[in-house]
């Protein structure tokens, strides 16, 4: 609209000019040194417009020119890191189809040309695991450090990923540098989850028991870690201090351990019977029948049911009382049948069990759903094997393949 107004404008302004300059051409003197230079205004007006229009188009030619020049520098000059930012890509494709051979060896192509070292050696490093190629793993692993040594400071997310794969790989030597990555970031261990979680796993595995039931208390605490996996690290944890001390000491320092636990520590399943397997395992008879009767005694939930059975008492006769006590009132309950099968199978009283799990899968005739488990049918006919009865047992066995 602009370029409109200013054309209208200049013709304007030649259709009131003209019939001066026809009548009167005029003359323009220009003095340079000695030298006098004398033009009509027309002649003036064509120089000075033809100087603009050259001085306009010489502009535009050398302007894209520069263009043309530069764009084709930055082609060739980038041109390899356009490659490895392209097998980069194609890496992370090879990844998410499992082709990790050819993940690894697109992301060790790309990582100087893309300028994504740490990211290129940990996604390689990653590939190399799930191949189960632990020198590859830690070659790229070392590359990984000496990228990362060229920074600050280290990203969390980084240390993380590097500690998982060292301890993936099941090896002493493993462990130890992922103990010295943890122990460098220990101070975020009580900020961030997933080192705490790591820290917790790395000392299960290193068999330090004791260090990780003081980062228990921590990891109670941290709403993100859920109870299943706190019970899981529990029973592995407590299992292995008790462990350790009834080897390394002796019967009154477990038990002086033991009451030095805190009440609510002690009430939960998890740590109650990685002790009590202890004392099974150990044949400590009688603070074992001491802590169980009581609550056998009560009427237990299911959960604690299923794991005094798998605990190895082998001198369970006070506990069989307790539960023939317990049938006397009620002959059909199936949770009270199994205990005292899996009990007189522990104590070798193989008639016993054999009258107990009969009655249980009796029971399944009346009931829509099955009274017993895979683990009742396998320890009746272990109690039937060691009774002679080879056939029955078999029989036994068949059920037991087929159990859903």
């Amino acid at each position: 609209m602009i370029r409109f107004i200013v054309i209208i404008a200049l013709f304007f302004a030649v259709l009131a000019l003209s019939p001066i300059l026809l009548d009167d051409p005029g003359y323009i003197l220009i003095s340079v040194s000695n030298n006098v230079y004398e033009l009509t205004v027309y002649a003036a007006l064509f120089w000075i417009t033809a100087t603009l229009v050259i001085l306009f188009v010489s502009y535009k030619i050398a302007r894209g020119g520069f263009k043309i020049s530069f764009k084709a520098w930055h082609t060739v000059a980038f041109a390899n890191r356009r490659r490895g930012i392209a097998n980069f890509n194609k890496g992370l494709a090879a990844y998410m189809l499992e082709d990790y051979q050819g993940a690894e060896q697109l992301f060790a192509k790309s990582a100087e040309p893309a300028k994504r070292q740490q990211s290129a050696y940990l996604l390689a490093a990653a590939a190399a695991a799930k191949q189960e190629l632990a020198a590859n793993t830690n070659h790229y692993l070392a590359l990984l450090e000496q990228e990362t040594a060229k920074l600050k400071s280290s990203d969390p997310a980084s240390v993380i990923v590097k500690v998982k794969l060292l301890m993936n790989q099941a090896r002493s030597e493993a462990y130890k540098k992922a103990r010295t990555l943890i122990d460098e970031n220990h101070k975020q261990i009580g900020h961030d989850t997933r080192l705490l979680t790591l820290e917790i796993d790395l000392c299960l595995l290193e068999k330090r028991f004791e260090a990780a039931v003081d980062y228990l208390a921590t990891a109670r605490k941290d709403k993100a870690i859920t109870e299943a996996v706190i019970q899981a690290w529990e029973a592995k944890a407590y299992y292995g201090a008790f462990t350790d001390i009834i080897c390394q000491q002796d019967q009154t320092s477990l038990q002086n351990y033991w009451k030095s636990l805190a009440r609510k520590v002690k009430q939960r399943e998890s740590v109650l019977f990685s002790y009590c397997r202890v004392l099974a395992e150990q044949n400590i008879v009688e603070p074992l029948t001491k802590l169980i009767s009581p609550m056998l005694k009560k009427q237990p939930h299911a959960s604690f049911l299923k794991q005094l059975r798998t605990l190895p008492i082998k001198q369970s006769e006070p506990l069989i009382a307790i539960v023939q006590k317990h049938l006397h009132s009620d002959s059909q309950n199936a949770q009270w049948l199994s205990c005292l099968g899996h009990l007189a199978v522990m104590s070798e009283q193989w008639s016993m069990a054999e009258r107990a799990f009969g009655s249980l899968v009796k029971l399944d005739a009346n009931q829509q759903e099955k009274q017993y488990d895979k683990q009742d049918l396998q320890a009746l006919a272990k109690a039937l094997t060691e009774e002679g009865q080879y056939q029955a047992a078999n029989e036994v066995w068949f059920k037991v393949n087929e159990f859903a």
